[in-house]
């Protein structure tokens, strides 16, 4: 994936405007839209034109079979059915400061964790069903060991 081409390669390639969200005030919340293969780049320019601004973040999971975008509050997953189905059940994504303290606020109160605190290619994360049902993923980033 170079800055021009959001396919997914076997490599991982990983492009962010800003790798590290613990000085967020609040959690960035994302909106999830699911396309097939080869499908990345023509829908990550549809969400550019539509909202009037560019993609922030685009990377590659190798070890998921998925390439991901963000614009504005969408994320946009690249992959084919069977490398998103597990992912389709997640009602959001949150981008938060520090995944560890909102993994204790949740379970203090109450939120069955779905997946444990993981590393992941942005820094790490975790998945909760909140008391209500919504399932969120919470992912923090942080800057990768090459500084990206």
């Amino acid at each position: 994936m170079t800055d021009n081409d959001t396919t997914a390669h076997p490599a991982p390639v990983m492009r962010r405007r800003s790798n590290d969200s613990s000085s967020l005030a609040s959690p960035r919340a994302f909106v999830r839209v699911f396309t097939g293969p080869g499908t990345l780049g023509g829908l990550t320019r549809f969400y550019e034109e539509v909202l009037g601004v560019e993609r922030d973040m685009w990377f590659s999971y190798p070890e998921k079979g998925l390439a991901l975008a963000t614009v504005g509050g969408f994320l946009l997953v690249e992959g084919a059915d069977h490398d998103v189905a597990p992912f389709l059940d997640v009602d959001g994504t949150l981008l938060v400061d520090d995944a560890s303290a909102h993994l204790a606020r949740l379970t203090a109160r109450g939120a069955e964790v779905l997946e444990p605190l993981h590393q992941v290619p942005t820094g790490s994360g975790f998945t909760a069903r909140h008391p209500d049902g919504t399932v969120i993923e919470y992912v923090e980033h942080r800057p990768t060991p090459e500084g990206l």
